[in-house]
C-alpha cells in the first residue's frame, strides 16, 4: 500500500503562487489558505476591500483537501450531551448553524460551478451494535426536536451494508471531492484580484490596536485588520487564544475499485455514505471511481510544530482491520494508498469564532465535522470584518476575547476512546 505525504484525492498538479518578499499595505489580511480562509478572502475581494491571503503551503494543501468529503449538519459533540448541558434554544441554535453551514456550501458549489463530484445524498450515522441503534434513535429525535432534517432508519429497508443495523439519516449534505473543491476555490480566489502568497509561513502577529502587523520569513504585511484560519497550525502563534486548538492526526485509506454488483451484494444498494457511533467515529463511502475511502477509528496528536508526514502503520493497519470487520463480503479488496492531516480540536469540540484582539478576528470551526461549517464561518468573519452587524448563526458559536478550558484532546485520552470502541465491538459480538 502507498502512504502519501499528500492527499489522495487528486495527483497534486498546482503551481504554487510567489511567497511574499516585500513590505506592503491592506485593508484585511487573512493567514490561513484552507477552504475556511478562502472563502473569507473571496467575500472580501468580491466586495471591494483589499486582501492579502497568506498560505504556508499551497491554497487547500492542508486538511481542506485530505478530509474524507462530507458536507455535514452534524456537530462533533453528541447530541446527547449537548442537550444535556445548553438550554434548548442553544442545541437549536447549533443544529440551524450546521444546517445553513450545508446550504452556503452547496450553493457555493452551484453559483461558482465548481466541479468537485458533489452527491447530494445525505450521510447516515449508523449502527453496528444494539446499543448504537438505540444511540441512533435518541439522538435522531433530539435533532428533530432541535429543527434538524435528521430522521432515524432501521433495517435493511435503509439499503446499508451487511452488519450495520440501521442509524440516523441526515436529510441534507452528502460528498465530495475536497481536493477538487479546494482547487476550484483557488482559482475563484486568484481570479477575484485578492492577492495571494503562498510558500509564506507567517512567524508573528501583532497588533498595535492601529494596525496589524504580520511577519513572515521574508516580508511583511501591515493591515488594518486581519482573520486567523490556521486551524490546527493556529498554535504556532502567540496571538491564538490559549488552548483554542488540539491538533489531531487523521487517516483515510482508500481501496482498488469495486464492481458495484458487489456492493449490491453486500446491501449497499442505498451507497449512503456512512459514519459510525462510535466514541472515535469510523467513516465509509463509496467514490465516483467505484473505490471505497474509510477512515478516522484511531487518532494521534502531536506537541510542537506539526510535521508533514505519512499516516502511521499502526494506525492504517487497524483501519484496515476494521474495515475487514465491517464488511466480511468484501475480504478479497485491497486497499491501494492511505493519506491524513492534522485537524484542529476545539476544547468543547464545538465550533468557535471570536477576537483575538480588537483588529485580529479568529475561527476553529472544524473537529473532524466542519469541512462545510468552516467556509460558512469564514463568510460570515469577513461580513463582520466589513462592519456588518452579528448573525446570529454567528453569535451561537462567537466565544469573543480571553481563553479557553483545558482540551481533554490527549493521546491517553484518545487511547481510551480507542480501547472502549474495541471493547464495545467485542462485546457486540457476544
Amino acid at each position: 500500500m502507498e502512504l502519501l505525504t499528500e492527499t489522495g484525492w487528486a495527483a497534486p498538479s498546482i503551481t504554487a503562487l510567489p511567497a511574499l518578499a516585500d513590505h506592503i499595505t491592506c485593508d484585511v489580511a487573512v493567514i490561513g489558505g484552507g477552504v475556511g480562509g478562502m472563502t473569507a478572502a473571496l467575500r472580501l475581494a468580491e466586495s471591494g476591500a483589499d486582501v492579502v491571503l497568506l498560505e504556508a503551503e499551497t491554497c487547500g494543501w492542508g486538511p481542506s483537501s485530505r478530509n474524507a468529503g462530507y458536507i455535514t449538519n452534524s456537530i462533533a459533540a453528541d447530541p446527547a450531551l449537548l442537550a444535556l448541558l445548553f438550554r434548548r434554544s442553544k442545541v437549536r441554535a447549533l443544529f440551524q448553524f450546521a444546517e445553513a453551514a450545508v446550504e452556503f456550501t452547496q450553493d457555493a458549489i452551484a453559483h461558482r460551478a465548481i466541479d468537485c463530484d458533489f452527491e447530494k445524498a445525505g450521510i447516515v450515522q449508523a449502527a453496528v451494535s444494539r446499543s448504537q441503534l438505540r444511540k441512533a434513535r435518541r439522538n435522531a429525535k433530539i435533532m428533530a426536536e432541535a429543527g434538524s432534517s435528521a430522521e432515524f432508519v432501521d433495517g435493511p429497508d435503509a439499503g446499508l451494508p451487511e452488519g450495520f443495523l440501521g442509524g440516523m439519516r441526515e436529510g441534507v449534505g452528502g460528498t465530495l471531492n475536497p481536493a477538487k473543491y479546494a482547487g476550484g476555490l483557488r482559482g475563484a480566489v486568484i481570479a477575484s484580484g485578492a492577492r495571494v502568497f503562498e510558500h509564506t509561513r507567517v512567524r508573528s502577529v501583532a497588533d498595535s490596536g492601529e494596525r496589524v502587523i504580520i511577519e513572515s520569513a521574508h516580508g511583511r504585511v501591515v493591515a488594518e485588520r486581519a482573520l486567523l484560519t490556521t486551524n490546527a497550525y493556529g498554535q504556532d502563534l502567540a496571538i491564538t487564544p490559549r488552548r483554542l486548538v488540539s491538533p489531531v492526526w487523521t487517516s483515510l485509506v482508500e481501496t482498488e475499485p469495486i464492481a458495484p454488483e458487489r456492493l449490491d451484494e453486500i446491501g449497499w444498494t442505498s451507497r449512503a455514505p456512512l459514519v459510525t457511533a462510535h466514541m472515535i467515529l469510523e467513516s465509509y463511502r463509496v467514490t465516483p471511481r467505484n473505490s471505497i475511502v474509510f477512515g478516522t477509528r484511531r487518532l494521534e496528536t502531536a506537541s510542537g510544530s506539526l510535521p508533514t508526514r505519512t499516516p502511521s502503520a499502526r494506525v492504517v493497519d487497524d483501519l484496515v482491520r476494521g474495515f475487514r470487520e465491517r464488511f466480511p463480503g468484501l475480504h478479497d479488496i485491497a486497499p491501494q494508498r492511505a493519506w491524513g492531516g492534522w485537524i484542529g480540536m476545539s476544547s468543547s469540540w464545538l465550533p468557535v469564532a471570536g477576537a483575538a484582539s480588537p483588529n485580529v478576528l479568529y475561527s476553529l470551526a472544524c473537529n473532524g465535522h466542519g469541512f462545510a461549517q468552516a467556509q460558512y464561518v469564514g463568510h460570515l468573519l469577513a461580513g463582520r470584518l466589513r462592519g456588518d452587524s452579528m448573525p446570529e448563526d454567528l453569535e451561537t458559536i462567537w466565544h469573543g476575547r480571553g481563553g479557553f478550558w483545558p482540551s481533554f484532546v490527549s493521546g491517553p485520552a484518545l487511547e481510551l476512546g480507542w480501547l472502549g470502541d474495541r471493547l464495545a465491538d467485542r462485546l457486540a459480538r457476544h
